[in-house]
């Protein structure tokens, strides 16, 4: 009779320690989605200042201005992980074609404002690059623990769905920018 009561209780356990476990490992991975949140929004925050400073150099370029304002005025509406995702990809490559057309602007380039917005604009690309990578870990430690056995069975019953990877979903959005001064 104690055996088997002594079985039980180590089984009670073993299974409130594989749900405790999922559970901070499903915390981990909502905090590191919530890192890379506060730099894109970091990111987005600086963006008024970086088109303001940059109006007056590269008039003709207006359709990149206006397309980074566009995808800043989305990333408020957006709401899933994908559409914020899918969003920064955007995003990354109309600041990487404004960054490579300040290049044909001297003037620009010497702008104060504009190598300080430039530098901060560097450093949280930095940091979001690290956010995005920690979080990927974070979902793939999650998402590992949801399919090895036992803890499969634990998270099956309590209903821990799998989490998605931030990726880039085109091909375009890898390619290099191209910046064509022909149009």
């Amino acid at each position: 009779m104690w055996i088997a009561l002594a079985i039980i209780v180590l089984l009670i356990i073993i299974i409130v320690s594989m749900y405790n476990n999922l559970v901070k490992l499903r915390q981990k991975v909502r905090n590191s989605w919530s890192q890379i949140d506060v730099q894109l929004q970091r990111r987005f925050d600086l963006i008024p200042n970086l088109i303001e400073t940059v109006k007056g150099y590269m008039q003709h370029e207006n359709e990149v201005l206006t397309k980074v304002a566009e995808l800043r005025t989305s990333w408020a509406n957006a709401g899933s992980i994908h559409e914020k995702a899918e969003l920064d990809n955007q995003l990354s490559g109309a600041l990487k074609t404004i960054m490579a057309v300040s290049e044909n602007y001297p003037d620009l380039k010497a702008n104060q404002n504009f190598s300080e917005l430039q530098q901060e604009l560097q450093n949280t690309e930095n940091k979001i690059s690290f956010s995005r990578q920690f979080y990927n870990d974070s979902v793939t430690i999650y998402n590992t623990k949801l399919e090895v056995v036992p803890s499969n069975i634990i998270a099956s019953m309590f209903g821990f769905k799998p989490e998605e990877l931030f990726k880039a979903e085109s091909d375009e959005s890898r390619k290099n920018v191209k910046v064509d001064f022909n149009k």
